[in-house]
Parts: structure tokens; sequence; C-alpha cells
């Protein structure tokens, strides 16, 4: 039996909730008709959303892993309201939840081979453990330091005897002659070979010890290449099994596999296991319409994810699937006035400040503060919470580069030569051609661009100026979380220098060295720098209260390409 809950349990308000300025929009192209269905992200189904946040939040269970959760508002056959609510994968293990919507169907067809397969992978999973925890790698690093320092005494021993050999000889050959001289010297020459000798047999020594030890840990190292490339297999036959299994129904009544639903063959881990796809699954065979939808993180952080920030479909494992999913589901108001804008391709229907495009919602018409423009190049005073280039999903398309491609009648040779994250606002640049593009490049490669950004932390800081020195690497699995890390990290400098005590809060002038992702960000909240987040930086541990990162790009000075003189641009902080 399914369970709704109703609009009470997660919000004060009793009056309608839904309202005619959505913020994001669930949407995909009817298979059959070519369409474009839309639901929509409204601040009504946000605000339903964080009701479900207290709910998790007064329950310590659901703090143990970061998953995205996701609320459907529909409205029932009577009339009457009422909320599904899902989570992504499986919650503390189980896919099964009492008061939370159910799996989509066909799990339960393939639940034999998935033990199976569960079992031979956690099998693998223990062996790798045991394999990487092999008593001879530390055996073996440990008698290997032990040599090196051997190894090193004796050089320096050696190097030693080497020097005073060399007073000796030019000593000798200043008080002794011909056979006398020879002697002498031939003596020290074969103190010089035994010391090579003595080289030798510790090398040989360090070889015969060390050579059966690496073996072992190359054996080892390639059994466990081996099982890593096996376990990827088995986690590709069962996801293809399970989505050839997996059967979702639209609001048409109609039913299709997965599989048979995506674009490749080669189908994302993880898929049908979202929340949105169970959302409109389940409301579809329920008959119930869907009004409204939205999607959080929830948990510790994992990648950009930030618990209790919204996010949209997901483009790998959820966009593919929305068309069908939506097809039979009728439009409301909001969305079929837009549609209107949408019949014959590309045409839009124009607001105020936005275009809706068959892409999204892009507001190109909304103007960006140019401050500098020739026809060369372009800079612009990029706000917080813009992109500067499009993003690789639908939901991420509006940008800097989007915006002026869309203004600029000359745009085809348009390149952004340079990033600012999302957050960070300030100086971007763009070349209008490519030779423009190629010589900024590589002005920013040599480190011949000078930048200077202002922020404020979090707290305050025991040094006044200094410089940072701390490598950053980028953990695949995890961006675009940068860390400091000595033995993979690039290098990464920067400059900086507290301009005003503000409260509990410090402003600070940083002048980066290196240009790496996140850097100033890493700098700043990282023990080993000064130790306090950037104020709003959620991403790397701000706690405080903030509209946005007090992060700004203030000034940048580069030769200009074409004219040959140096550039200088500014802009004011707007915080």
């Amino acid at each position: 039996m399914l369970e709704l809950d109703a609009l009470l349990d997660f919000t004060d308000c009793d009056g309608e909730l839904i309202d005619s300025h959505p913020n994001y929009w669930y949407e995909g192209r009817c298979p059959q008709s070519g369409e474009l269905l839309r639901l929509p992200r409204t601040r009504m189904s946000q605000d339903l959303a964080r009701g479900l946040m207290q709910y998790l939040a007064a329950d310590d269970s659901y703090d143990r892993e970061g998953k995205m959760y996701g609320i459907l508002l529909v409205e029932m056959p009577s009339g009457e309201q009422g909320i599904l609510k899902a989570f992504s994968g499986l919650l503390n293990g189980c896919s099964i939840v009492e008061g939370w919507v159910p799996p989509i169907p066909g799990r339960d067809r393939v639940a034999f081979e998935e033990a199976r397969t569960l079992t031979q992978l956690e099998a693998m999973k223990q062996e790798l453990i045991a394999l990487n925890q092999l008593p001879q790698r530390q055996e073996y690093e440990a008698l290997f330091r032990e040599f090196e320092v051997q190894m090193q005494v004796l050089s320096d021993r050696h190097r030693n005897c080497k020097q005073q050999r060399d007073e000796k000889r030019q000593l000798l050959c200043q008080t002794l002659a011909a056979e006398t001289l020879e002697v002498a010297l031939e003596q020290l020459n074969q103190e010089s070979r035994l010391e090579k000798i003595e080289r030798k047999q510790l090398k040989r020594q360090r070889d015969e010890t060390l050579e059966p030890l690496k073996q072992l840990i190359e054996a080892a190292d390639g059994r466990m290449r081996a099982l890593k490339q096996r376990r990827k297999e088995l986690s590709r036959e069962l996801q293809t099994q399970m989505h050839a299994a997996y059967t979702l129904v639209n609001f048409l009544g109609k039913s299709r596999s997965i599989s048979s639903l995506m674009p490749t063959n080669s189908i994302p881990t993880g898929t049908g296991d979202c929340c949105a796809p169970k959302l409109l699954h389940c409301a579809a065979v329920h008959n119930l319409k869907p009004l409204a939808m939205a999607e959080f993180w929830w948990g510790p952080p994992s990648g950009d994810k930030i618990q209790g920030e919204f996010y949209g479909a997901c483009g790998d494992r959820c966009q593919p699937l929305m068309g069908f999913l939506l097809s039979g589901l009728a439009q409301n108001p909001i969305v079929s006035n837009i549609n209107q804008g949408l019949t014959g391709g590309l045409e839009a229907h124009r607001t105020s400040n936005n275009v809706y495009c068959a892409t999204g919602i892009l507001p190109v018409t909304q103007m960006l503060p140019i401050i500098y423009e020739d026809k060369w190049l372009i800079a612009v005073n990029k706000p917080s919470g813009l992109l500067s280039v499009p993003g690789r999903y639908l939901e991420n398309q509006d940008s800097v580069f989007s915006r002026l491609r869309n203004l600029l009648p000359d745009s085809l040779g348009l390149t952004a030569v340079h990033r600012l994250d999302w957050e960070t606002s300030g100086i971007l640049l763009l070349a209008r051609d490519k030779e423009t593009s190629i010589q900024l490049r590589q002005q920013f490669a040599k480190k011949q661009v000078h930048k200077v950004y202002e922020a404020v932390l979090s707290g305050t800081v025991k040094i006044e100026a200094g410089t940072i020195d701390l490598p950053l690497w980028g953990d695949p699995e995890n961006r675009p979380y940068q860390q400091v890390n000595w033995e993979c990290g690039k290098p990464s400098v920067t400059r900086f220098q507290v301009m005003a005590r503000e409260g509990n809060c410090d402003r600070v002038e940083f002048l980066p060295l290196t240009g790496r992702t996140h850097q100033l960000r890493v700098h700043a909240a990282d023990v080993r720098g000064l130790g306090i987040p950037i104020l709003g930086d959620r991403l790397y541990g701000c706690r405080a209260a903030a509209k946005r990162l007090h992060l700004h790009a203030r000034e940048l000075s580069f030769e200009h390409p074409q004219l040959g003189e140096r550039l200088y641009l500014q802009t004011e902080t707007p915080f």
C-alpha cells in the first residue's frame, strides 16, 4: 500500500503550492511526438523539501552516508494533494524502507544473480585489501630505507676520504718526485678502488635482500590489477542484467526497460536508482498527477554535492529517461505558456529578463558588465553564481560564454582563456579570435598575467602577510574537491596580505602565482595555509551564514597580444 505524506507534515502552508516562478525544469522530449515535456521545481516544492530536511536532521541514521533525496508534490484523483519522497540507491543498505517510494521493479528478477555477484565482489574486495596490506610491503619499505641510510653514510664517508686524497695528492706532488711520488699516488688510487668495491658490495647485498620481496610485491600488484579488471567486468555484467530487467512506466501507461531507453550500450552504474525516476514511475503507476519536484543532497559532502543544496537531474543517468517518464503528463499552465514559445525548433518566448529556448532557461539578454572590449578581446565582470563556460549537463548551460555567444554578432571565434569558479565573481577574459586566444593562454601559462583577488575570511588570522606553498591534487573520484597532496599535487603558490580587520573576519588580498583549481579556497581553508575558510565556502568547511562565496577577482593585467601595450583592468569588490 503506497503511503503519501500530507503537505502539513513538511510545511505550515496549506494554500496553493504551484507558483508561477519555477527555478528549474525537469524536462525531456517525448520519444513519439518529439514534444518538449516539463515538470517544474518551484520555490514551494523547495520549501516542502526543506521540511523533509528537518525530518532527516532529527535522525542521526540519515547522516551516515551522503546521497540524493527528493520529494514529488502530486495531486490524487480526488483532487487532494500529497507528497511522495524518495532516496537514491540504498538507504542504510536497504532498497525498501517504509514510508519511502519503493525501487523501480525488476531488481527481484535478477536477485539471485545479484546476490551471487555481490558475494564474488565482496570476496575480491577482501582479497584486494589483503594484497594491499601484504606484510612484505612494510618489510620491503623498512629494509629499503635502512639500505638507503647505509648508502648515504657510506657515500658521505667516501666523499670525505676522496677530499682528503685530493689534498694529499696535491701535497705529494709538491714534496715528492719520480718513483716515490708514483708509489704514493698508486696507494691513494688503490684506496679509491677499494671504496668502489665496498659500494658495489653494499648494492649487491641490498639487491639480494630486496629482490625476493620485490618479486612477491610485483606479483601481488599484478594480481590486484587482474582482480580490479574482473571486478569491473562483473559489475558491468550485473548492471547490464539489471538495466534490462528494470521496467519504467509513464503517464501514457506504457512500459519500457531502462536499457531500451538509454542512448548507448554503456549505461552508467546506478541508472534507475535515482530519486527522479523512482518518484515519476511511482506516480504513474498509482495514477497520481505530478505538480512539482525537488531533489537535494543530504549527508557528508561528495564532489560538488553539499548538504542542503538543491540539484537537477543528473545528465548521464536521469536526463535520458525524462522524455519517456513525462510522456502523457498533462502540462500545467506554467509549462504550456512557455512551450508556446518553443514551437518551431529554437523559436523563443521572451520575458523581461529571460529567453526560454529549447535547451532550457538561458537569461542571455541579461547584460553582463563589460569592463573592456575591442575587436580582439573582451573582459567582463562575472557575477557570482554564473559559470564561466557551459557545463556538461542540460541545467548547466547558462554561462558568460553562452550569453556572449548569443549577444555578439561575431562570436564564432570566441573562447574563454581562463576560468573563474561558479561562485567567484570578478574579471573574466575572453578572446575573439584564435591567434589572440593562443597568445593570451601562453601568457597565463608562463605566469606573465598579474592577478589580484580580494576575499573575506570566516575568521581571523595571526599572520599579516606571507606566502603559501601547498601542492594541490584533485581526486578524480571526488571532483571538483581539491586537497593538499605532497606526492601527487601540482605546485601551487599564493601570496597574501591582510587588508583590514572587520569584526570577527579578515579582509585579505590574494596574489596567486599559479592558477590551480580552487587554489585560493584550499590555501585559505587548509590548516597548513591560513586555516580559515573563505566566508561562504561551504565546500571547504565554512559554516558561517553567507549569501555567496566572498571571493572576487579584482585586478588583472597583461600585455595586449595585438597592441603590445600593458593592459590594467580593475573592478570594485561587491562585498
